[in-house]
């Protein structure tokens, strides 16, 4: 290797990684601000426009769109022809190319961008080296990651970095490139009519641009499927918002499965919503027992009360860290785990873990991040919606019958109201005190529901007398409210919007018992 043409956006290491380059007896190559800053760090480095014989021009747009730039990256060195044509326009090869974009992604995010400072921050020379350079990955090694930086100086200082290093790395960058590519065209998509006359106004961005790009990286392949007949592999965005569950970590236990995977999400987004510490446990994509506490242990406690019979082989969330006395109990439970999420596990609660080997033990960190859009896989296509983080407060309840919640009521409603939204729709959730008493979830009707969560409170001994019900969408009819009434209900929440709305009220007055409208339902297919 004897030249490296380094001009990075991304600063982090590049100092070092060139002073490396430099005792290995590399030329260094360079551009603008990366130039200075090497030559700052009592490094040689050559400007790119002394290579050319062309300033820099055009405020920095064109620097490096050059035949002694392309064709020392482009030329294979195995044709005798391509070496000629180098020799004959006096263009020496270069054989290491660092570089990293313009931050498109950084600048775009901020409020007060105008399309201006979008425009000025799409990379055009960057791209067209990278793409070179990777294209002649036989010839010629091309960093885009910092990450990287260490491999091939260890390389280097070996036999040369190897082939196989080399075709990883240009890889790296052809996906690198589409992802760029991608951002610039979702954000051009979303704007508006006539946004183009305003580019020194920040535009209006529509939320689902004319074409939509996503780029996912492999993280794992999985045994299978939801069904052992089927393939499957986990896929994580570059840059996981804070809070999500592709930041999980595991500790211990089996490799995670698909159906683990899906579960834990529901499990995780349900018990992120609550402020006190709580427990949800969560089988096929379901909340079976949801309950908050003074303590986690008493949460626990209570969610698992709801339906211990469905809880086996469940998935259980926590938001806060999982301690000795709440694992104690969980065994004494002698429940049955597939997946345990907390944002932290105290040593105590791992060593009671350690022995059960199949229990994976998941750490993620809390945080207030969400997913930009929800998907849903369809023939032929895809259907996209902003994801449902819409949690109703006490001050949106609208009370619509002639009783008034009481405090604790109320308290109850909220909670009955955020479970029922991780609930599959026909969604009916009976709670009392803090936790659930009865789920019914996934019915065709909304009554069946309601006869559904009745059930599972009585096989589970808990009685239903004076609790608080939500359903996740309006009752379309007096039937549907009648039968909670008749099963326990002591008060209801329900979002309201039906043609028969007031028939529905006149029912709950009639049968003396409190109803609220929020306004919002949570339909979850």
């Amino acid at each position: 290797m004897t030249t490296a043409l380094i001009s990075v956006s991304d600063k982090t290491g590049v100092v070092d990684f060139a002073r490396a380059l430099a005792a290995l007896g590399v030329r260094l190559l360079s551009t603008g601000g990366t130039a200075r800053l090497l030559a700052e760090a009592g490094l040689a480095v050559t400007e790119v426009a002394e290579v050319t014989g062309s300033p820099e021009m055009l405020d920095g747009r064109v620097k490096t769109l050059h035949p002694r730039i392309h064709g020392g990256l482009l030329a294979r060195r195995d044709l005798p022809e391509h070496m000629a044509a180098l020799a004959q326009h006096g263009i020496a090869t270069i054989e290491l190319l660092v570089v990293n974009l313009y931050p498109f992604a950084q600048a775009t995010a901020r409020p007060d961008c105008t399309l201006e400072d979008a425009i000025e921050n799409i990379d055009i020379g960057g791209p067209a080296m990278l793409r070179a350079a990777a294209k002649n990955w036989p010839d010629v090694t091309v960093l885009i990651d910092p990450a990287d930086y260490p491999r091939v100086l260890d390389e280097l200082r070996g036999a040369g970095v190897q082939r196989s290093t080399r075709f990883m790395l240009a890889k790296k960058v052809y996906a690198h490139t589409a992802a760029y590519d991608g951002m610039i065209s979702n954000y051009l998509g979303a704007l508006g009519p006539g946004a183009e006359d305003k580019v020194a106004a920040v535009p209006l961005r529509e939320p689902f641009p004319a074409v939509y790009h996503l780029q996912l990286t492999k993280t794992q392949d999985m045994r299978y499927g939801e069904n052992p007949h089927q393939g499957a592999a986990f896929y994580r965005e570059a840059r996981p918002a804070e809070g999500l569950l592709a930041r999980w970590t595991q500790l211990q236990g089996k490799e995670l499965s698909y159906n683990n995977i899906a579960d834990a999400d529901a499990a995780w987004e349900c018990v992120k919503t609550f402020a006190a510490p709580a427990c949800v446990i969560v089988k096929h994509a379901n909340p079976c027992g949801v309950a908050v506490g003074a303590s986690l242990v008493e949460a626990y406690g209570k969610a698992f009360k709801t339906d211990p019979t469905s809880a086996f082989g469940g998935i259980l969330a926590f938001n806060r860290p999982l301690d000795e006395a709440t694992a104690q109990l969980i065994g004494q439970n002698k429940q049955f785990v597939e997946v345990l999420i907390a944002p932290a596990i105290t040593p105590e609660a791992r060593a009671l873990f350690a022995s059960k080997l199949n229990v994976r033990l998941l750490e993620v960190p809390l945080g207030e991040g969400t997913n930009a859009f929800d998907f849903k896989r369809v023939g032929g296509g895809m259907l996209l919606q902003t994801p449902d983080t819409k949690n109703v407060s006490r001050s949106e309840l609208r009370v619509v019958t002639k009783r008034a919640p009481t405090e604790a009521q109320f308290e109850d409603l909220l909670f009955a109201w955020k479970v029922a939204k991780f609930v599959k729709s026909n969604a009916i959730v009976f709670c009392a005190g803090g936790a659930t008493l009865g789920v019914g979830a996934g019915q065709m009707s909304r009554v069946d529901s309601a006869h559904i969560a009745r059930m599972k409170a009585n096989n589970a001994g808990l009685s239903l007398a004076g609790s608080a019900v939500a359903s996740d969408a309006f009752f379309p009819f007096r039937d549907g409210l009648d039968v909670v009434i008749d099963e326990g209900a002591g008060c209801v929440i329900q979002p309201g919007g039906s043609m028969r709305d007031d028939e529905v009220i006149a029912a709950a007055d009639e049968r003396g018992v409190a109803m609220v409208f929020t306004g919002t339902r949570h339909f979850r297919h």
